[in-house]
């Protein structure tokens, strides 16, 4: 067997496989790919294999994989449990239009493992969990407005693209934020059925709930929004969106698509949430595509169909397929609480390592995140809220600059700075993306020496 080539971006070469691939992906599919949110210019590398928390790529590269899939792989890759699982269900079959037990034995153990969770419903991706999580609350609740957080994300869907990458000039002020078009192909009306809320501010979250509290229904909150900078919620802030939904009768949605992995309970468990309903999707379907819906039984109920039309219908060729559902039973049963404590325990130290490097270096960055999971930031500005972290030109190409010279030293995170940890991941992987980085810190101030602190 040959040995791994070292780490570099040679996939970049213009003679490389990688190249050759992206040339060839163009003439079939617009910009290349199927997926916009894992391009960057002049364009990505092609993955070969994974196997734990290494990948390797069509040039024959390994890298460390800080990047998992934007979190949805807790286990890292090939998970032997995982793959023998899926092995023997594929030989009994993929998609049937019939019930399987599988999707009996998943919903048990995420019902069973989440207070706030009485019964759940499967679908195929995070996009189609608040979908219906949406749905379910305007049909519960009789109310069509629903209100976000400015700079949150919560997949590809008309009434959450709105206010999630927008500049702090483009959306009003950080009292009322306004509601901002993400994207064109979004119709104009749907700025009047979001109501756009500053996170941690609970005096702006006060004031523009009670001025929508009779047509909104239902607030969605990322436990610790990923795109708004990975930051923690204050102290008492959830506490006080409970209380306050509760008070007029608007449910409270947790969207737990990334941040289920954060503890054993999720976000929700880590940060004292008590959601009506919750998204969930990623890691519990142990690398293949998934989506849930749950929540209370009395809301859940809306879709039962009963011999009759249900009140919210949830339909789906694939949805709860066998294979996803032992796929994400084996994961989420070996993710239980010692193997959270000792992945949260490795990435506490990982943050810990990474902040006293760019204190060594005296560098302005700062590494922010919980649980497995992290965001690094190139500023030393105080970051408590989305406008503190969005990302200007100079800060994203700076970031863009380091994305790209972590790839050079063997570490693979997301361009933006976002990644995270998982169970096939030791100390020794930590060390090496401490070196790596100091590395790619080392030539990145020499080209941007404003980042000196």
């Amino acid at each position: 067997m040959s040995e791994p080539k070292k780490a570099g971006n040679m996939f970049l070469d213009p003679t490389s496989h990688s190249s050759r691939l992206f040339r060839e992906a163009v003439k079939y599919m617009p910009g290349g790919n199927s997926r916009t949110s894992i391009i960057y210019s002049p364009h990505p590398f092609y993955f070969h294999s994974g196997q734990g928390c290494v990948i390797t790529d069509v040039e024959g590269v390994e890298r460390l994989d800080f990047h998992n899939n934007y979190t949805s792989l807790i286990h890292g890759h090939a998970d032997p449990d995982v793959v023998k699982a899926v092995s023997q269900q594929l030989k009994k079959g993929t998609a049937i239009g019939a019930l399987t037990e599988s999707e009996i034995q998943l919903a048990k153990l995420i019902v069973d493992r989440v207070p706030s969770i009485e019964q759940i419903g499967f679908a195929n991706s995070g996009t189609e969990a608040v979908m219906l999580t949406i749905r379910i609350a305007r049909a519960f609740t009789g109310r069509d407005k629903i209100a976000k957080f400015e700079g949150s994300y919560h997949g590809s869907y008309d009434h959450t693209e709105v206010s999630v990458m927008n500049s702090p000039e483009e959306g009003g002020t950080a009292y009322e934020p306004a509601s901002v078009l993400d994207s064109e192909g979004i119709p104009g009306t749907v700025l009047k059925d979001v109501v756009v809320l500053p996170f941690n501010d609970e005096e702006a979250v006060k004031h523009i709930i009670e001025k929508h509290r009779d047509t909104l229904s239902a607030v969605i909150a990322d436990p610790m929004p990923s795109r708004g900078g990975l930051i923690r919620p204050r102290e008492g802030f959830y506490k006080f969106l409970r209380e306050i939904t509760r008070k007029y009768g608007i449910l409270l949605i947790a969207d737990e698509v990334m941040m289920f992995r954060l503890s054993y309970g999720g976000g929700q468990e880590m940060f004292g949430i008590e959601p009506d309903l919750t998204s969930l999707g990623k890691i519990i379907g142990g690398g293949l595509p998934v989506g849930a819906v749950a929540g209370s039984a009395k809301i859940m109920e809306m879709f039962i169909a009963g011999g009759k039309h249900a009140r919210v219908p949830h339909a789906g060729t694939f949805n709860a397929n066998p294979v996803t559902m032992v796929a994400g039973r084996v994961t989420m049963g070996k993710f239980d609480k010692p193997a959270v404590e000792k992945l949260n325990g490795l990435s506490d130290n990982f943050r810990t390592k990474l902040t006293g490097l760019f204190t060594l270096m005296k560098v302005k960055a700062q590494v922010l995140g919980a649980g497995s999971m992290f965001r690094i930031h190139l500023t030393d500005d105080p970051i408590n809220s989305y406008r503190d972290a969005y990302m200007y030109p100079h800060r994203k190409e700076m970031m863009t600059k380091l994305f790209f010279k972590l790839m050079d030293t063997g570490i693979y995170i997301a361009p933006e700075g976002i990644g995270c940890l998982s169970t096939a991941m030791a100390e020794k992987d930590v060390d090496s993306f401490i070196v790596a980085m100091e590395t790619s810190l080392t030539t990145l101030i020499e080209e941007y020496p404003e980042l000196r602190a």
